[in-house]
């Protein structure tokens, strides 16, 4: 069984790319982050077609998550239980459903903008809530995972050069820390290290050339319970979704599962 997460960076825009990267990949599960569509814009149809069965949470800004999967799509849940608001309205930054033997979250995590800024604390207070709505299912015997942009690098081995992110966001203790607190609800990052590249870099900014330069962040994580990990037979970046014309930011990071 094959699982991913990728951040699109618009849907709308990637969605040629996207349709032939399944189709290619025989992905049968994908957590997609960064949408920016509403749910009735949403290509559910295009996915069906190729038989997918899709949900979505959305409303159309620069956030929004779905999932799509060709093995079953159940008890679809929208949004996190118990997650703060943030300018008075609660974010589509989290949606997760029973994917055949497998439970599933698509997160989102908030930036976080700047250190002072009140997107940092909004930041942490929603990865509070991740742990305490997660917790449940994955000291379960289920196989269960959470996917997605976590927008934090969890070592100074994920991004090109620490010294260039001293005081920024992504890489705080405080951040990290809050990561390192989903081993506490039984998950634990399941792709530390993929082998196909030296330095498995999920993130590049589209601007001064940082992909041809390699200067990366993993910030796209899967955290798993202990019987996802287990079954966890391979995982890669998929390097090669970054490169030409009309590429998301983001690389899909894939983990193929004996299930």
């Amino acid at each position: 069984m094959r699982i991913a997460t990728w951040n699109v960076n618009s849907i709308t825009a990637r969605l040629p790319r996207l349709l032939a990267w399944l189709e290619s990949t025989g992905t049968d599960v994908l957590c997609i982050q960064e949408t920016k569509c509403t749910e009735e814009q949403f290509p559910a149809d295009e996915l069906r077609e190729l038989g997918y069965a899709s949900a979505i949470h959305a409303t159309g800004r620069w956030n929004g998550v779905a999932l799509v999967s060709r093995v079953g799509l159940e008890d679809v849940v929208k949004g996190l239980p118990g997650g703060p608001d943030y300018e008075g309205a609660q974010e589509p930054r989290a949606i997760s459903a029973t994917c055949g033997p497998l439970r599933v979250w698509s997160v989102y995590v908030p930036n976080g903008r700047e250190v002072a800024h009140d997107h940092y604390a909004y930041k942490l207070s929603w990865l509070e809530a991740l742990e305490a709505s997660v917790a449940e299912e994955a000291a379960g015997p289920r196989p269960f995972a959470v996917l997605g942009d976590f927008n934090i690098a969890p070592t100074d081995d994920d991004v090109w050069d620490p010294a260039e992110f001293v005081g920024a966001t992504h890489v705080t203790p405080t951040e990290r820390a809050a990561l390192e607190a989903l081993r506490t609800a039984g998950l634990a990052d399941v792709v530390p290290r993929p082998l196909k590249y030296d330095q498995p870099f999920t993130y590049w900014d589209y601007r001064q050339l940082g992909f041809p330069k390699n200067r990366g962040m993993r910030i796209d994580l899967v955290y798993g319970n202990e019987s996802f990990a287990g079954a966890v037979k391979d995982s890669y970046v998929d390097r090669e979704e970054r490169k030409g014309k009309g590429a998301s930011d983001h690389a899909p990071v894939v983990v193929d599962l004996d299930i």
